[in-house]
């Protein structure tokens, strides 16, 4: 399992969270139209964790790679 790929499914995954929350608010105005904007909100703050915490994992795996390429040329 590569973590990298695993993490850019995350980052994708938390993308359209937040896509869809903003999309909810923006439409908002519209008439018949019920929107929740704190539920849309904390939608928003959780994609953003997310999304970070997955960012994270792909730095990790990269320094993990790039201390394997050090060892090895030694």
């Amino acid at each position: 399992m590569d973590p990298i790929v695993t993490a850019q499914y995350g980052l994708t995954a938390a993308s359209r969270r937040f896509e869809a929350s903003a999309t909810q608010i923006a439409t908002m105005g519209v008439e018949g139209k019920d929107v929740n904007v704190e539920h849309e909100m904390v939608e928003m703050i959780s994609a953003k964790h997310q999304f970070s915490a997955n960012l994270s994992v792909i730095r990790f795996a990269q320094d993990m790679w790039d201390s394997l390429l050090q060892l090895q040329s030694r």
